[in-house]
């Protein structure tokens, strides 16, 4: 028996919770999830239902590697609210197959969609480099000749994307980073390459003050917000929805999203209704 999406309660272990935020005519829009991820058991249809429920209206889904990518089509062809998104991670790039880039053309061109999640990681200990930035490079090119969104990853490796973004032809829409977690000093350059910033959950953690900082520096027009589910848990007080895995092991759950917003209203002095106004423009320009 799968443990269940429920509702957090606070008690007096958590601390201070933030109430769900009720849709209230409010739209949210998740720039960034993978609900394909298989720690939901496949229960997407409950997990729509919690989004919709608390006036998520827009998500992209994304794809990491040849073996999600048609079961994200799958969620985007049954559910109106997702924009399925393919792409290689540089995570699994060891396991792409010689037709990758024909099976990848094939499903960005079967159905409207962006491609992505790509990038590049000279973080995670052990993942080789070398054949990151052909892959990147190629599936950027396919989403320019397109001119279909991109969601990249990045870490530990933006002087090397910043050049390589200025010297290759770039979606004329723009693009999105994904989780943004380079420096303030490359936020308006990107920008104005056509870039996007992302904002997690996660960065509400105490800890994180130093991303918040950098993100108060973004144009308003340039700022998203994503709930990276299942990954990228927030801190618990804005955990209106909690996700298990079989194991018990907490996961984000997407309908997180309005109270993450929430979270950075309050951090940049905004109202929710202004910031969310502000984010669902920015996301129907982007992706729609």
């Amino acid at each position: 028996m799968n443990p269940p999406f429920r509702s957090v309660q606070p008690d007096a272990t958590r601390g201070a919770q933030v109430q769900p935020v009720l849709a209230s005519g409010l739209q949210f829009c998740d720039a960034h999830n993978h609900l394909q991820d298989a720690r939901f058991n496949g229960r997407q249809e409950e997990l729509i239902r919690g989004t919709r429920a608390v006036g998520v209206t827009r998500m992209v889904i994304n794809g990491t590697r040849e073996s999600d990518w048609q079961s994200v089509r799958e969620l985007a062809s049954k559910f109106p609210e997702v924009i399925p998104s393919f792409g290689y991670h540089p995570w699994y790039l060891g396991e792409r197959t010689a037709r990758w880039r024909e099976i990848l053309i094939e499903h960005v061109d079967s159905l409207p969609s962006a491609v992505g999640e790509i990038g590049l990681d000279r973080w995670k200990p052990g993942l080789p480099y070398e054949p990151q930035e052909c892959v990147f490079l190629e599936q950027l090119r396919i989403a320019a000749e397109r001119n279909l969104p991109v969601s990249i990853h990045c870490l530990k490796a933006w002087g090397r994307l910043v050049e390589l973004l200025e010297l290759h032809a770039r979606p004329a829409r723009g693009f999105l980073l994904h989780s943004y977690g380079g420096p303030a000093e490359l936020v308006l350059p990107l920008a104005k390459m056509g870039a996007y910033f992302s904002f997690p959950g996660y960065f509400l953690h105490p800890r994180k003050e130093q991303q918040r900082k950098i993100f108060r520096q973004i144009p308003r027009h340039r700022l998203l917000v994503e709930t990276d589910a299942p990954d990228q848990l927030p801190p618990l007080k804005y955990n209106s929805h909690l996700g298990l895995q079989s194991d018990g092991a907490p996961i984000n759950h997407p309908a997180n999203l309005p109270n993450i917003v929430l979270g950075l209203a309050n951090d940049l002095e905004e109202s929710l209704e202004t910031l969310t106004l502000e984010l669902a423009t920015n996301f129907h320009r982007l992706f729609e």
